[in-house]
């Protein structure tokens, strides 16, 4: 099954400081729910899992990341990312994203994935699967945000970059919750259109 995804999200903060945080694997994984990043191979090759739990079944992925591409002059990066589910099934894909300045101040992120699914996971459904990535993704937003938004004076004088989080041990992710949470925002949207109000 493929699937593909488009994100964005603004945040106040440096170019500059933006830029490192998302090209550091290590500052990036304390803000994917579930992640871990287990071993830098090197410094475009990565190696990490990730749980999801599904009901009482938690199941891990393990895999790899390749930043093929990194363009520091135009903001941008490709990724290229493979890993294998427990039981067998496999994820391969490629994620591209670039940084653009806004007239306002802030930074625009932008993130292009193509993902191809095999296994337990696509009997859920591609527009569940996309459903459940984007509550993920908001869930990074607000984490890469608490961490790249300083306010002046708070990450010292002359400092370019927020302290990282302290790293925590991988928490598996409840697709069964995100699921609920995709289905509900779905149903509350369709009512609002039925009465003539802006979806939520």
């Amino acid at each position: 099954m493929a699937i593909e995804i488009e994100e964005r999200f603004q945040v106040k903060a440096p170019i500059e400081v933006v830029w490192g945080f998302m090209t550091d694997p290590s500052r990036v994984v304390t803000c994917m729910p579930g992640a871990e990043l287990v071993e830098v191979v090197d410094e475009r090759n990565f190696t990490g899992k990730v749980k999801v739990k599904i009901g009482a079944i938690t199941t891990s992925y393990k895999g790899k990341i390749n930043f093929s591409e990194v363009d520091e002059s135009r903001r941008s990066v490709t990724m290229v990312a493979e890993g294998r589910e427990q039981s067998g099934g496999t994820l391969k894909g490629t994620i591209a994203f670039n940084l653009v300045s806004l007239p306002d101040g802030e930074i625009e992120f932008i993130t292009n994935a193509n993902v191809n699914l095999t296994g337990r996971v696509m009997q859920v459904g591609r527009g569940m699967i996309k459903g459940v990535s984007h509550q993920l993704f908001l869930q990074f937003v607000k984490s890469a945000k608490a961490q790249l938004e300083v306010a002046p004076g708070e990450a010292g004088e002359g400092a370019l970059q927020p302290a990282p989080a302290a790293p925590v041990e991988a928490a598996p992710v409840n697709a069964l919750a995100l699921l609920f949470k995709t289905l509900w925002a779905g149903i509350v949207n369709f009512f609002r259109r039925l009465f003539g109000m802006k979806p939520s």
